[in-house]
């Protein structure tokens, strides 16, 4: 297995190898087929790309198990839902169902609890800056600050504000440590990371492990802002083009930025079909911090690529054609990670950016 990782704050651990071993040994002691296996391992490896920047590397690995297992419960959950349902003539999943106006009315109140939580001044800079919508300038210069350090007041008030209202909504942490080291995964605190081992804390509580995925997830709710393709067919590479485009300009992007990223999204999706005959493009809006910007996740179970440094060579064409391929699709995004393991398949995660 070989991997590469261009520009991010975080760094990919020593032996890829090792990690990608160590999640196919989580899966496959739970799960018996062997493409699910596959993709299972597939879909750790991307959510670990995409968290990788906020986390210390002594918490990658452990974070890969916790991230594992739970997607391994959910597909087991899904499946006895399923069973218990399949004698009747409707799906539970797609229709309107009664209590889903009491989640919404709790998940409100969580965060309304969430907001009573934090500082009076933590709440006012965050109603300001979201609700009010003024910028970091107009603050700083109300605060005698500078626009950096409201920022990144902003910043830690958003993360106190993820925990509280995960707390709110799952019920207090079962030990004294469990919310220091969520704040520090929250707010991608890497120094107070190794000061608590929050690695090792998220194997040992239930509770934390389980709240580390939405803490991590930076994906925009709603179903306007992820969009997913299924490829295998040059048809589908224009659906994902187009899907690609309307998502950028939804996360602010301009028609010209847009069409960088759905090009850089359709060269990916023409490198599936090429090759791996089957697989996924998901597009989806992002945010960190006051960025917000648009990440690409192609999955496939191909052949795999034996040599990712040299197909990431400038002037190496995946596929023989006038494309710009992996090369092309690097230089457009600003982020771009790639794992590959020989026989299984490839994953390919890249983002850009969209300063607010």
């Amino acid at each position: 297995m070989t991997a590469e990782r261009e520009s991010g704050d975080g760094a990919l651990p020593e032996d890829v190898v090792e990690l990608a071993a160590l999640v196919r040994r989580v899966v496959g002691s739970r799960i018996r087929d062997v493409a699910l296996v596959d993709d299972f391992v597939q879909e750790t490896l991307a959510r670990v790309l995409a968290a990788i920047g906020r986390l210390d590397g002594r918490a990658i690995g452990p974070y890969a198990i916790v991230t594992a297992r739970h997607l391994v419960a959910s597909h087991w959950r899904r499946n006895d839902t399923a069973k218990r349902h399949e004698h009747r003539l409707f799906d539970p999943g797609t229709s309107e169902r009664s209590e889903d106006r009491v989640v919404q009315l709790e998940e409100a109140e969580a965060m309304r609890a969430a907001l009573d939580r934090l500082l009076p001044r933590e709440r006012e800079l965050l109603v300001a800056h979201e609700v009010e919508g003024r910028d970091t300038g107009s603050l700083a210069g109300e605060l005698r600050s500078t626009p950096g350090a409201v920022a990144s007041q902003l910043n830690r008030s958003r993360a106190k504000l993820r925990v509280e209202y995960l707390l709110e909504l799952d019920g207090d942490p079962p030990t004294a440590k469990c919310r220091p080291v969520l704040l520090s995964l929250s707010a991608g605190d890497r120094r107070r990371q190794r000061e608590l081992d929050a690695g090792y804390h998220l194997l040992d509580c239930d509770f934390c492990a389980a709240l580390s995925e939405p803490l991590f997830d930076r994906s925009a709710k709603g179903s306007d802002n992820e969009k997913r393709v299924p490829v295998g067919a040059d048809a589908d590479i224009v659906v994902a083009r187009q899907e690609g485009r309307e998502v950028a300009v939804r996360a602010g992007f301009s028609e010209t930025e847009a069409t960088v990223i759905a090009t850089a999204v359709s060269e990916i999706a023409r490198n599936i079909v090429r090759f791996a005959r089957r697989g996924d493009v998901t597009v989806s809006i992002v945010t960190n911090g006051s960025a917000t910007g648009v990440m690409v996740v192609a999955r496939d179970a191909g052949p795999g690529i034996d040599d990712v440094e040299l197909a990431l060579e400038v002037g190496f064409s995946t596929y023989g054609g006038l494309g710009l391929g992996l090369p092309g699709s690097r230089r457009l995004m600003d982020e771009f990670e790639i794992i590959s393991e020989v026989g299984r398949g490839t994953t390919v995660t890249m983002t850009k950016w969209h300063q607010r």
